[in-house]
């Protein structure tokens, strides 16, 4: 298998869940501000031109969320669970992407990646939306992780991977994790994980 990522939001989760499974994957970095991601090669693999992308033999797999299904389908891992808990997996995979992720990624966008590419000043009102909406629906996360150790029960799934990928980014994007303790809770234990605190392989 063949993962083209960067070391950047989406593909954190991916990396991540791969070194976790220790799947036999060929990392490929690809240069961003280089455009190596709108090169018609890649747009041939991915049309978004966006990273991550999986390549697995004749199978070609992107979105960062999908790809964590094939890899966790690949390793046989109980991270994609076959019981009921599969409804309770998709179900924070839909609402991740939907209501929590858009405060986070904003934030992560705004104070992250414009500086690294040079995009241009922080916008305080996209930051003052962008924090409200992460403290309602954190304030909805938070709740739920009262009494359980990980989001779908007492099993870490992709879910958990899926759903936190922001949280590492929390003091300097100024994501307000710290007003939210069961969420605060839950990611100190995903970072026991040496996978998710270090997800990226070194590149060139």
């Amino acid at each position: 298998m063949k993962l083209y990522y960067s070391d950047v939001l989406m593909p954190r989760k991916v990396c991540a869940v791969a070194r976790y499974l220790k799947a036999p994957v060929a990392f490929t970095y690809l240069h961003l501000n280089k455009g190596e991601h709108k090169t018609p090669d890649y747009l041939a693999l991915n049309p978004n031109g966006k990273v991550p992308t999986l390549v697995d033999g004749d199978r070609v797999v992107w979105e960062a969320d999908a790809i964590l299904c094939a890899l966790a389908q690949k390793m046989k891992s109980d991270l994609l669970p076959a019981d009921e808990r599969l409804v309770e997996v998709q179900r924070w995979l839909s609402w991740n992407a939907y209501q929590f992720n858009p405060g986070g990624s904003t934030l992560y966008f705004e104070y992250i990646i414009k500086p690294r590419f040079n995009l241009g000043p922080v916008d305080e009102a996209e930051v003052k939306k962008a924090q409200a909406t992460f403290r309602t629906y954190g304030a909805m996360l938070d709740a739920h992780l009262k009494g359980r150790k990980w989001l779908a029960g007492d099993t870490l799934t992709i879910a958990d991977f899926s759903v936190a990928v922001t949280l590492p980014y929390a003091e300097k994007a100024h994501i307000p994790l710290n007003e939210f303790p069961q969420m605060r809770r839950w990611h100190d234990q995903l970072n026991e994980l040496d996978a998710w605190r270090n997800p990226f392989p070194q590149h060139a």
